[in-house]
C-alpha cells in the first residue's frame, strides 16, 4: 500500500509532538507533586518545632515543703476528782494587821537578776530543718555536642522544698521528708533548650514536680556535734514525670551551727530509665545518657 511521503511526515510530527507533551505534562506534574511534598514537609518541621518551642507552662506558685511526718505522742488524761472544800478558819490576829507591800510590777522592776550566760551548750534531742529555697539549689549536669562543640549543660532552679528531722541525741533517729524540685523552673544558658526540655523531655505542663521520697538513711555517725560534718548514703523513689525509680545519694553534711545547716547530695541516674527522648534538632548531637542530679542546701530550724 502505498503512504504518501506527506501523510508520513504529517504522521511522524504529530506523533513526536504528542510525545514531547506527554513528558512536558508528566515533568511538571513531577515538580508540582515535589513542590507540594516539600512545602508539606517544611510546614510540618515549622508545626514540630513551635510546638517544641511554645512558651512553657509557668509554676503554679513558690515551692512550699511537705511537711515532715512525725510521731504524735499521746497525753494520758488525768483521772477527775472532785473538788475538796476545806472549812474556812478563823482569821488570827497577825492576818487581819494591814500592811502596804508594792505591787507585783514593781517587785518585778526592783528585783535584781544576772543575765543569763551563753553556755554555748549543744543542742539535744530532736530538732526540725526546713530548706531555705533562696540559700538552695537543685541541678543537673549532662554532656552534648551543640553544632559540633563539645558542650556541657547545666538546669538550675532554686523552687526546691523539703523538711528533715536530727536528733542530736541519737542519729539514728534522724528523718527526711519528701524533696520537691518544680520543673517548671529549672533553667539553662538557651533559651530554646529550656524549652525543649520543659515541653518535650520533662513535659512540665503534666508534671510540675520531681520529686524524691526517701526510704532509708545508711551509714548516720553514732553522735553528732556543732562543727560536724558527716557523710552518710539517702536511698528513696525519684519521680520524674510518670516513672519512678530508686536511687542512692551520696550526702555530705555540715552542722555549721544549731541553727543552720548546709549539705550537697547527689546521684547519676540515665535518661533511659526514665524514657527522657531528646528532641532531632540538626544542631544537637550525642547527648549523653547519664546525668548528675545534685540538690546544694541551706537548712534552718523549722
Amino acid at each position: 500500500m502505498y503512504i504518501s511521503p506527506f501523510i508520513l511526515v504529517f504522521f511522524l510530527s504529530f506523533t513526536s509532538l504528542h510525545v514531547s507533551n506527554y513528558f512536558y505534562i508528566k515533568e511538571q506534574t513531577m515538580k508540582k507533586n515535589l513542590l507540594i511534598i516539600g512545602i508539606v514537609v517544611l510546614v510540618g518541621i515549622v508545626a514540630v518545632i513551635a510546638y517544641v518551642l511554645r512558651p512553657p507552662a509557668e509554676a503554679t506558685a513558690p515551692i512550699e515543703a511537705i511537711p515532715l511526718a512525725t510521731p504524735t505522742a499521746v497525753v494520758a488524761e488525768e483521772p477527775e476528782t472532785e473538788p475538796v472544800t476545806e472549812p474556812e478558819a478563823e482569821p488570827t490576829a497577825a492576818e487581819t494587821t494591814t500592811e502596804s507591800y508594792p505591787a507585783p510590777e514593781q517587785q518585778a522592776q526592783n528585783a535584781s537578776y544576772p543575765a543569763p550566760e551563753d553556755t554555748g551548750a549543744e543542742p539535744t534531742g530532736v530538732m526540725i530543718f526546713s530548706i531555705v529555697s533562696a540559700e538552695s539549689q537543685a541541678r543537673f549536669t549532662l554532656n552534648e555536642e551543640l553544632r559540633g562543640s563539645p558542650t556541657t549543660v547545666v538546669g538550675t532552679t532554686d523552687q526546691v522544698a523539703g523538711e528533715f528531722s536530727i536528733d542530736f541525741s541519737n542519729p539514728a533517729n534522724s528523718q527526711l521528708g519528701i524533696i520537691q524540685v518544680n520543673a517548671r523552673t529549672l533553667a539553662t544558658n538557651n533559651d530554646f533548650r529550656n524549652r525543649a526540655i520543659e515541653n518535650e523531655i520533662l513535659q512540665t505542663g503534666s508534671f510540675e514536680f520531681i520529686t524524691f521520697t526517701p526510704t532509708a538513711l545508711t551509714g548516720l555517725p553514732a553522735t553528732v556535734a556543732v562543727g560536724d560534718t558527716i557523710t552518710f548514703q539517702i536511698t528513696g523513689d525519684l519521680t520524674i514525670r510518670d516513672v519512678t525509680q530508686s536511687v542512692t545519694f551520696e550526702a555530705t553534711v555540715t552542722i555549721v551551727a544549731a541553727d543552720r545547716i548546709e549539705g550537697l547530695a547527689s546521684v547519676t541516674v540515665l535518661r533511659s530509665a526514665y524514657d527522657l527522648q531528646i528532641p532531632s534538632v540538626p544542631s544537637v548531637a550525642n547527648v549523653t545518657d547519664e546525668v548528675l542530679v545534685e540538690l546544694q542546701f541551706v537548712a534552718v530550724p523549722k
